[in-house]
């Protein structure tokens, strides 16, 4: 195996979220408004088989370059992204679950347990102290929130309600905690550096991928109308979806790469939980809201797997490596 094949970065498991996402999308939106679930299904295949290809890299990476994986592990910023591969392998559950279950199940409770091993892990460093402010970036959101948010809508969806409340509550407490450590950081700290700004897309994903944990431990597809606290957090998810428009072109300066798979989770989540919204009763603005942001994530998901093949087509979609030596 070549040099440059398996050197792939953690981050990229961000692809296999947002593929699941959209294919989540369509999964509800199926249901919602008759759409073919062939292309739900697809998009389900696609991102399962982007999941395997990446988990066999990395363990490869692992096997063939350990300087480079333990750099990736010890490094400041690059290593909130390591979870992304628990986080990844949860979802690969949920993409396969109609015509697998018992596999879907097994990768579940593997993803959950190896997430919330990687966020006690790293927490635990990151409480010791002796880190540069400079390094914090909404990736800090990856180990913990990220993480416990799916382990909360996939045991969920696989019917262990009361354990997803578990999931449900280390996701939320660590969100709120990381909050105003990540908002102080990028108030007052100096201007993010360009290549490290991608990762600003990541601020949505806390109030909208928590908000799918939360209807998923509350009734899932058929749970009622959604209370007042669920519809509280796509208020939070849309302020966030207008402040990264705003931010845009301020983000845009740092050419195209794979780090801009970091909107693609909460894109595709907030999307989700409107038409998740529909199907439980709820009508009035929830109508053109959904259909306007499933077109989006759509949209946004697509223009992101068109950058992502031309990069890698061009050669140019791996960063350069964090160690000169193997």
């Amino acid at each position: 195996m070549t040099l440059p094949r398996v050197r792939i970065p953690a981050s990229f498991f961000g692809i296999v979220l947002g593929l699941v996402g959209l294919g989540d999308c369509w999964r509800v939106a199926t249901l919602a408004w008759g759409l073919p679930s062939s292309i739900a299904d697809t998009i389900m295949g696609i991102a399962f088989g982007v999941w395997a290809v990446l988990l066999a890299l990395y363990i490869a990476k692992w096997c063939t370059f350990y300087a480079e994986a333990r750099a990736e592990l010890h490094h400041p910023v690059q290593n909130c992204f390591v979870g992304l591969s628990a986080v990844a392998t949860l979802l690969a559950g949920i993409a396969i679950a109609p015509h697998a279950h018992t596999l879907a199940l097994v990768l579940t409770v593997i993803g959950s347990i190896a997430q919330l091993a990687y966020g006690v892990y790293f927490t635990s460093r990151l409480w010791v102290g002796d880190r540069d402010f400079g390094t914090a970036s909404p990736a800090l959101y990856l180990p913990t929130v990220a993480g416990n948010f799916v382990s909360a809508f996939c045991a969920g969806y696989f019917g262990y309600p009361a354990i997803g409340t578990l999931f449900l509550g280390a996701g939320l407490a660590s969100w709120l905690s990381l909050e105003s450590v990540i908002t102080h950081r990028l108030t007052f700290h100096l201007m993010m550096p360009a290549p490290m700004r991608p990762t600003m897309g990541i601020m949505l994903a806390p109030p909208a991928v928590g908000c799918v944990g939360y209807l998923f431990v509350t009734g899932g597809l058929t749970g009622g109308p959604p209370d007042l606290f669920a519809q509280a957090l796509i208020g939070y998810a849309l302020l966030q979806v207008c402040l990264l428009a705003r931010l845009l072109p301020w983000v845009a300066k740092q050419p195209f790469s794979a780090s801009y798979w970091a909107f693609s989770f909460g894109v595709t989540a907030l999307a989700f939980d409107t038409i998740v919204f529909l199907l439980r009763g709820q009508h009035g603005y929830i109508e053109g809201l959904s259909m306007g942001l499933f077109i989006f994530a759509n949209v946004v998901i697509a223009l992101l797997v068109t950058g992502t093949v031309w990069r890698l087509a061009s050669g140019q979609l791996l960063p350069p490596p964090l160690t000169q030596t193997a």
